[in-house]
């Protein structure tokens, strides 16, 4: 097929010629070349740089451990002062009702007026940073005497608060929580409730706060089903379940066993062993909690001897927390003290706790639950109505706590990276880690009851992490990550908490990620395991990154280097790319030269690399990285710190960038050139994340007008990546261009745009570093005119050709090197993948060998599931309805004071024995997907298939100087026997034996390297039986929930 060589090839030259002109490519080329024997190139030393990242990260976060230190301090000798008044009356700022006034236009009590401004550090929320104010969750009465204490003692953390803050403006949320439930929050910001009037929120219940107070732990929960647990009782024990699953963190270890005259494990697959309790793990069992049913003997013996000698086997593994083990026993009532089974297993050294949970109101084996805990360093509590359980079930953190105060060990905790929803961005939800640290009392009379105050911490967005990485150091694929001791990832560009991306929409359940999810090519966790056990190294292995949204893919080899992060539990990893990515290179010019040509207006620079720190002053946040960089040059912020580095190769690339700037423009001002605004934006970018960009046309007339704005992120500098374009050129021919259609997150806007990039080097060897790319955006329909221009071209003398892509008789389509239709005759079919156009050509081309098929694998993807769902699984896993249950429960037995389970049962039951109904939920799934990638040393194949009763033939012809590929397809014989190539993704589905084995395999962790299980002074007497905070006054508490209740 003469013809489709000379259309490609004639198509080829022309749009080359058209990209090259208008990019500049060869102008850049050329200017590089005449600054190359002024520059230095130096190979990278990966592990130097990993070691040298780590030790900037250890000092960003020794500065919040030290602020969060000062408020310890600070905290525990405002407590040693005060004395408590139990009719102490103290109008603090109520972070609810502040600023909010009654009928007559006075302000609630509580609620003063609390003055809030819009501060850009807190993404422009109304915040008070000259004081903090006080949350109290909606279940707990805010005039409490122990709250009241609390708030005022805990004022004169205000200046403290302050002084961080102006010590460490980079600082963010600090906050104190109290063990008495009330959180202090600074800088001060108004709460609002939900629909429903209620706050959610107790800050005990946080990880930061678990951490910060326990000790790891390994902990078997009990949980009575014999038939005397019918009805509100069961709802109560599984909500107790739930309440304490909530108070468990990465680091701890548990189980679920039900038991009546047998024993059932609630997960059954996981018998005689404990699980982690990451997030994932507890939504499981929280799953299977509602399939719980009473009924039987309750055979107490039994269940106690499987957990005491599952906690024993266990331990013996060395898998668990090694640390603090405990039984937790929800009932509604024991027969016996069971002494002998604690002599045999606990008895003299008692280092399993027991704590007992005494289901409804009676009273009658009270005293044999309480000896058992107090028998067993425990505690006892009864819980009477759902309302009740929250506060019960963290009276355990405080006993886990004793040994770590009577220590008073202050030690500091990392947790893994979180979602912030109130720091919610214009780029959407922002992951958080928080320091925290322990709170004591240090009263000598009470040392040995080992009383928690609270805990204190301050919370680190993983953005100010990225700020410490020097992203132009990393070369243009490489990129630094950050795993936590269980091998979550704390940061990392492939990390995805978020979902339906444009919409911003978190992911249900988001929970964290293990590095093996993302570097998934690492089957064996080498680099994994050596991470976690904070070693320093190097690893290398071939890797498939994805770009584009997932359709595409870059194979290449990468080299990761990794190290600890002293006085974190973090650990540090750089990945480097083969070749180019390997190499770095310094310029020299002088300030006055790149100042000047830093001036032009068409100059921009990466807005999320850290060229100055414009965070450490509040005068220095409105300016941009350009103005920071000008004002430091020009002497006129002594204050600024910049990367001196960085800023010295900036004015290297504007200088040598710059005559690119006239270029451009006499290719504007030429009325002849580009006459029908088919090229309408050229632009450039350079390793130190310089970006120069010209408009062809006015920016009213762009097709396409997010291109190289902040709402398109993939084609801009950011964080922890180059653009798209840069990338893409990078892995192309050097002197060729890529060219590509965007794709759109909505199917239905189909782009109608092609970019065009190419890479600029400094040498002509392997060793070069690529200093540059550029590239043009053109119209689409200018690009496609230009093809079937060059489609009509034949050889013959007389002009007229044998064949053309007019002629019905074949297909003609233009092709990326990923498979993707730039042209076709049907215009509806850009941006298509071929093989779902023909799925016939595109298998005999990988069968050719052609293009090769990589398989990859999306470990956080989200899947649509059809799901069995009941109000009452709803209700009991969301403590509030579960709340409103139980008003309407005490006020049934006000009313009529009727026995427990006759009218209440009934009044609960709109909310708990609703039908099962399918519903369409997202579920966090795994999922296998195919991208395609031509072989580069074919540039031409003709090809025959053998369909039903014809024969197709096909011609696949190289463009020259391209990524592209143009391919002639017969259109008179149909193949419809051949199903269509999707790249549509398959989710994984694993059998239950499979499930059970992942549910069973536990990876490689490294423990916390503190531990305080048990102490010998611990005064154990202090066992339960009191209820602690008193509730809110009746008719205060109970008629304003009545009304909410009522109108649901």
């Amino acid at each position: 097929m003469l013809g489709v060589k000379l259309w490609a090839s004639a198509f080829g030259g022309e749009i080359k010629s058209i990209a090259a002109k208008y990019s500049g490519s060869q102008l850049l080329q050329k200017k590089y070349k005449e600054y190359e024997k002024d520059v230095a190139i130096e190979e990278i030393d990966g592990l130097q740089l990993v070691k040298k990242l780590a030790k900037n990260m250890e000092e960003m976060f020794h500065k919040k451990s030290e602020a969060v230190r000062r408020l310890v301090e600070a905290a525990e000798d405002a407590y040693l002062k005060h004395e408590f008044d139990a009719d102490l009356q103290y109008e603090y700022f109520n972070a609810v009702l502040i600023n909010e006034r009654d009928e007559e236009g006075n302000y609630l009590e509580l609620g003063k007026e609390f003055i809030l401004v819009p501060n850009d550090h807190f993404n422009n929320l109304p915040v008070n940073i000259s004081l903090s104010d006080v949350q109290v969750p909606t279940n707990m009465y805010n005039k409490d005497p122990a709250i009241v204490n609390g708030v005022y003692w805990s004022e004169s953390l205000n200046k403290v608060f302050v002084d961080n803050f102006d010590r460490d403006p980079s600082l963010i949320w600090q906050y104190f929580g109290s063990a008495k439930g009330f959180f202090r929050q600074y800088p001060g910001i108004k709460w609002e409730p939900d629909e429903n009037g209620v706050i959610a929120f107790d800050c005990r219940n946080r990880k930061w706060y678990i951490q910060a107070a326990t000790s790891p732990k390994d902990v078997v929960i009990l949980v009575d089903v014999s038939g005397s647990m019918k009805g509100l009782r069961l709802t109560i024990a599984k909500q107790t379940v739930s309440s304490i699953l909530d108070t468990l963190g990465d680091d701890d270890f548990f189980n679920i066993i039900a038991y009546n005259e047998e024993l059932h494990y609630v997960e059954p697959c996981l018998n005689g062993t404990l699980v982690q309790a990451d997030r994932a793990n507890k939504e499981h069992f929280r799953e299977h909690l509602d399939k719980l049913f009473a009924k039987g003997i309750g055979m107490l013996d039994i269940a106690l001897n499987e957990a005491f000698n599952m906690l024993n086997e266990f331990n013996h593994t060395g898998q668990g927390s090694i640390c603090s083990q405990a039984i937790m026993l929800i009932t509604d009532g024991a027969v016996d003290t069971y002494d002998t089974i604690f002599a045999k297993y606990n008895w003299p050294d008692r280092k399993v706790r027991i704590f007992t949970y005494l289901i409804g109101r009676e009273a009658a084996f009270a005293d044999n639950l309480k000896w058992m805990a107090c028998a067993n360093k425990g505690f006892f509590t009864q819980i009477s109505t759902l309302a009740d359980v929250q506060e019960n079930v963290m009276e355990y953190l405080h006993v886990l706590s004793r040994p770590k105060v009577i220590d008073q060990e202050h030690d500091v905790v990392w947790t893994e990276a979180y979602i912030d929803s109130t720091l919610a961005d214009d780029q959407g939800l922002v992951l958080m880690t928080t320091v925290a640290m322990p709170v004591f009392s240090k009263q000598n009379e009470t040392r040995s009851k080992g009383i928690l105050l609270g805990v204190v911490g301050t919370d680190v967005p993983v953005k100010e992490l990225l700020k410490t990485i020097p992203k132009y150091k990393l070369g243009i694929h490489g990129y630094a990550f950050a795993i936590t001791n269980n091998g979550y990832i704390l940061t990392h560009p492939e990390l995805r908490p978020l979902y339906e991306e444009g919409k911003k929409r978190r992911k249900p359940n988001y929970s964290s990620v293990d590095l093996s999810e993302v570097e998934w090519e690492d089957r064996d966790d080498v680099l994994r395991n050596a991470m976690v056990n904070r070693k320093t190294g190097k690893f290398s292995m071939e890797v498939k990154k994805t770009v584009d949204k997932g359709k595409r893919v870059l194979v290449m080899t990468n080299d990761y280097y990794y190290t600890d992060i002293k006085g974190t539990p973090f650990s540090l990893g750089v990945a480097l790319s083969r070749g180019h990515g390997k190499y770095f290179f310094r310029g020299n010019v002088t300030v006055e030269e790149g100042l000047h040509d830093l001036e032009h207006p068409d100059v921009s620079l990466a807005d999320e690399w850290s060229y100055c720190n414009t965070d450490l002053h509040p005068e220095h946040r409105q300016m941009t990285q350009l103005e920071a960089i000008k004002r430091y040059l020009t002497g006129k912020e002594p204050l600024l710190q910049c990367d001196k580095e960085l800023i010295q190769e900036v004015l290297f690339d504007a200088v040598v960038s710059a005559p690119i700037e006239a270029y451009w423009t006499s290719l504007a001002l030429n009325k002849s050139e580009n006459s029908d605004k088919g090229v309408e934006v050229a632009f450039l970018g350079t390793r130190t994340g310089l970006s120069r960009i010209n408009l062809f046309v006015g920016p009213e007339q762009l097709t396409n007008e997010d291109f190289l704005t902040a709402e398109d992120k993939e084609n801009i500098f950011n964080a922890d990546h180059f653009p798209l374009w840069y990338r893409r050129a990078a892995e192309q021919i050097p002197g060729s261009f890529v060219y590509s259609i965007p794709f759109s997150t909505e199917t239905a806007n189909k782009s109608n745009v092609v970019t065009a990039s190419t890479a600029v080097q400094l040498l002509d060897d392997r060793k070069s570093p690529i200093v540059a790319a550029v590239g043009i955006q053109m119209k689409l329909e200018f690009f496609q005119r230009k093809f079937w221009t060059a489609s009509r071209q034949c050889a013959s003398l007389d002009g007229r050709c044998a064949i053309s892509c007019d002629d019905e008789a074949i297909n003609c389509y233009l092709i990326d090197n990923n498979g993707f239709i730039l042209v076709s005759e049907d215009y509806r079919q850009t941006g298509y993948f071929f093989g779902e156009v023909e799925g016939a050509v595109m298998n005999k081309l990988l069968t050719m060998g052609s293009f090769k098929r990589i398989t990859l694998y999306d470990y956080q993807a989200m899947c649509r599931t059809n799901k069995e769902s009941s109000d009452s699984a709803h209700s009991l896993l969301d403590p509030y309805n579960a709340f409103f249950a139980a008003v309407k429960w005490i006020m049934t037995e006000l009313v009529l004071f009727l026995v427990e389970f006759n009218l209440c049962s009934w009044w609960h039951s709109d909310l708990t024995a609703k039908a099962q109904r399918l519903k369409q939920t997202l579920e966090p799934c795994d999922t296998e997907y195919p991208a395609f990638v031509s072989e580069r040393t074919i540039k031409e194949t003709t090809g025959n298939i053998a369909c039903d009763d014809c024969f197709k033939s096909f011609v696949i012809q190289q463009i020259p100087s391209s990524n592209l590929f143009m391919v002639v397809v017969d259109n008179e014989c149909f193949c419809d026997s051949v199903p269509p190539i999707t790249m549509a993704p398959i989710e994984i589905r694993y059998n239950e034996s499979l499930k059970c084995e992942r549910l069973k395999s536990q990876k490689i962790r490294r423990r916390p390297e503190s531990c305080h299980g048990f102490h010998p002074e611990e005064n154990a007497r202090e066992c339960g039986g009191v209820s602690g905070l008193s509730a809110k006054p009746l008719v205060a508490f109970v008629l304003p929930l009545l009304l909410v209740i009522f109108s649901r």
